[in-house]
């Protein structure tokens, strides 16, 4: 592994830029290729063997394209990929999405009681549960599935009265209970989520802290790189690639707000798993 090889990140969409932009802000100096897997999504909605299958051939094509360490920014294809991943990829460092934010949680977490933002296939799957049980095993974990907020995200409709009433909607009964019944962490486990932490902030209040998955992510794979020493130190800033597996205008479309900056449809390329 050099140094100079890009990172590279996978999703089964555009959710996962919301990872990327969180990689650029936190190491500019690295460059990446962004793999969206758009032809085959949601992968929520997919068994465990289809998921780990898509997952292998994604990293495959990554790896064949030069990579020094694996992003799972999709919180599915990290709850169920991310051991067989690195054991068939070895030695390439594999970091998944979910690991970060449970440890971020943990670290936030006073009272022990935290409250989980989800898609349905991760709360069913418990991930977020079991990581932070693995680490707090007093905890208090409660998953809520909030679909409707990957729907909001997706259309771009994430300030505003509409984000803020849906948000209440799901956080709604867990905020009607006694103060010392309400959580003290909030963990958007979906990479949709981080465009959504204003209403949902609006809504829940300043006590929570509100744990990006994708901005804890960045820092472990700072972290990770530097113990490994594979830290790019060339000057400048980093190349991004953008490769999807169909739909390029509407992944430039959409992606732009996940990414935060203005992408060209000629930018994304089109590739075949």
């Amino acid at each position: 592994m050099h140094s100079s090889l890009p990172i590279g990140v996978f999703d089964s969409g555009v959710g996962g830029l919301t990872v990327l932009a969180a990689l650029r802000a936190r190491l500019p100096h690295e460059s990446a290729i962004y793999l969206g897997d758009t032809a085959r999504l949601p992968y929520g909605t997919k068994s465990v063997e289809s998921v780990t299958r898509y997952a292998m051939q994604a990293t495959e094509h990554l790896v064949a394209r030069g990579i020094k360490l694996l992003v799972i920014a999709c919180n599915t294809a990290s709850a169920v990929s991310l051991d067989p991943l690195r054991e068939q990829f070895a030695p390439l460092r594999v970091i998944g999405v979910v690991e970060p934010g449970a440890e971020a949680a943990v670290a936030a977490s006073t009272r022990q009681r935290h409250l989980v933002l989800a898609t349905e296939s991760t709360v069913k799957r418990h991930a977020y549960a079991r990581a932070i049980r693995a680490r707090q095993p007093e905890a208090d974990v409660e998953e809520i599935a909030c679909s409707m907020l990957v729907a909001l995200a997706e259309e771009g409709w994430t300030e505003g009265p509409i984000a803020e009433a849906v948000a209440k909607e799901y956080l709604g009964p867990v905020l009607a209970r006694p103060a010392a019944a309400q959580p003290d962490t909030i963990v958007l486990g979906c990479t949709h989520f981080p465009l959504l932490a204003g209403a949902i902030r609006a809504v829940a209040g300043p006590v929570p802290t509100l744990v990006d998955s994708a901005t804890t992510t960045a820092e472990a794979v700072a972290g990770l790189l530097a113990a490994s020493n594979l830290t790019n130190t060339a000057p400048g800033p980093g190349a991004i690639r953008l490769l999807a597996t169909d739909g390029r205008e509407r992944f430039a479309r959409a992606g732009a707000r996940f990414l935060g900056e203005a992408l060209r449809p000629d930018a994304v390329e089109i590739v075949d798993l």
